[in-house]
């Protein structure tokens, strides 16, 4: 069932509704119990924003092959998942959208392979849509990017004095570069001219940074039976994000004695911490940078042709800013 955020865009719901069962019928896997996880996962709920996202700038272009593009947005949501699958590994997360991780059930060693076998997945859903190479190693590129940001953030883990820039840096790769790759290839595989290509890139990344920093807050101040997963999830994983870095600027020394326990930190630290975040002001700020980001969005989308996606990719780029899940 498609999400119903996609209520509001039915030409986009109808498409990824059509989408949901291709996905599934291009992962089959002999291993069943593997195979079963990974269709829960992808049967769970997600909301497909980058296949969303990729459809709504196909619109720009004047060729629509169906076959094409459906196989284009598969990409980008097994892209997606597979990294999903390695995160859980990372982070040692027992749910993902209220399912069972493959970790958790199979093992880190088998999660690993099942990740590594949707991007497998990924590159033959890419061949069925160009064969040029210069576009094939664009997606390489993309992918060597969202994984170097996954790197750079096992490199940040429990670093107190961790920088804006540096998540900044890291969330530009590690969520952002997905973002990028969708609203490009929905503009490059509709055949849309080089400038709305250009811009469905920048508009990506923007959203693709604002969307990063809305999750980030969510697990300050969000509902665990709203957004699947536990809340301070990452913060207890050692990843300090850019609701606590804003907050620590201004008080380093009241955050010191907890952070400086690391893995070590109990329940009532994390709680701690959550409470010194939100007394500076700290989700706040970070909420003001996603509201930046967002009207960056908006206005890169105002100089895109006049066309009625326009009004469409406004609406959801809105929408966004006021996720709580």
């Amino acid at each position: 069932m498609v999400h119903k955020l996609w209520r509001q865009f039915p030409q986009v719901e109808t498409e990824l509704k059509a989408l949901q069962p291709y996905i599934v019928e291009a992962v089959k896997l002999p291993n069943q119990p593997i195979h079963d996880q990974i269709l829960a996962l992808l049967q769970s709920g997600g909301k497909l924003l980058r296949p969303g996202f990729f459809y709504l700038f196909s619109e720009f272009g004047d060729q629509h092959d169906d076959d094409v593009l459906r196989a284009g947005a598969a990409a980008l949501e097994l892209l997606h998942v597979a990294t999903l699958i390695h995160d859980d590994v990372i982070d040692q997360s027992p749910l993902r959208r209220g399912v069972t991780t493959i970790h958790t059930l199979y093992g880190s060693r088998n999660a690993i392979y099942a990740g590594d076998y949707l991007f497998t997945i990924y590159f033959k859903e890419v061949l069925k849509t160009t064969h040029d190479m210069a576009e094939l190693q664009l997606n390489i590129q993309s992918m060597r990017e969202i994984l170097v940001g996954e790197l750079e953030q096992m490199k940040l883990n429990y670093k107190r004095n961790v920088t804006e820039d540096d998540y900044f840096r890291e969330i530009s790769g590690k969520t952002a570069e997905l973002f990028w790759l969708s609203c490009r290839q929905g503009a490059v595989l509709s055949h849309s001219d080089d400038q709305v290509i250009a811009l469905a890139g920048q508009i990506g990344m923007t959203i693709g940074k604002a969307y990063q920093i809305l999750d980030d807050i969510l697990d300050y101040n969000g509902q665990s039976q709203k957004t699947q997963k536990p809340v301070l999830e990452d913060l207890k994983s050692g990843v300090y994000s850019l609701p606590l870095i804003l907050a620590m600027k201004d008080a380093r020394s009241a955050f010191k004695p907890y952070l400086n326990k690391k893995a070590q930190m109990t329940a009532a630290d994390l709680q701690t911490v959550q409470q010194l975040v939100a007394r500076y002001q700290g989700v706040a700020k970070a909420q003001l940078e996603a509201s930046k980001l967002t009207q960056e969005a908006l206005d890169l989308i105002d100089r895109l042709p006049e066309q009625p996606v326009k009004a469409d990719l406004r609406t959801l780029t809105a929408m966004l800013l006021k996720r709580d899940e």
